[in-house]
């Protein structure tokens, strides 16, 4: 989403284009799947998506608005800001953050080396947590 983001500010450079973009990012589980007989189509369906779709409709342009869930998982990671509850058509309130920037102290893990480590999900965020 960040790189996403940084290809639409380089475009906006270009003469006559004006360019836009808002994504919003939940954490959870999916079912994907093929669909179609004569066309084939992958898609992904569940509440995850649904959240997901919320967190883009309910963000602000050139901002990637993320669930509390996805924070838990990035936090440390990412440079995140708390935006506070909002309403979330279908879901009432919900905590939400503005994923802002790579932690210039994040190493990539790959996955070779995330199997080996016991990676167990990160504690619930404080207020202290958000850069």
């Amino acid at each position: 989403a960040l790189d996403m983001q940084q290809a639409i500010l380089e475009l906006r450079h270009e003469p006559d284009r004006v360019f836009a973009i808002r994504v919003g990012i939940h954490h959870g589980p999916v079912v994907a799947g093929v669909i179609g007989t004569s066309k084939f189509i992958y898609d992904l369906w569940g509440d995850t998506v649904n959240v997901a779709s919320r967190m883009e409709s309910s963000g602000a342009a050139d901002r990637i608005q993320i669930s509390a869930e996805m924070y838990k998982f990035l936090r440390g990671r990412y440079l995140c800001e708390s935006r506070g509850e909002i309403e979330v058509k279908g879901k009432g309130l919900m905590q939400t953050y503005w994923l802002n920037a790579r932690s210039p102290f994040h190493r990539y893990i790959s996955e070779a080396e995330r199997s080996q480590m016991q990676i167990r999900d990160p504690e619930p965020p404080s207020d202290s947590d958000c850069a």
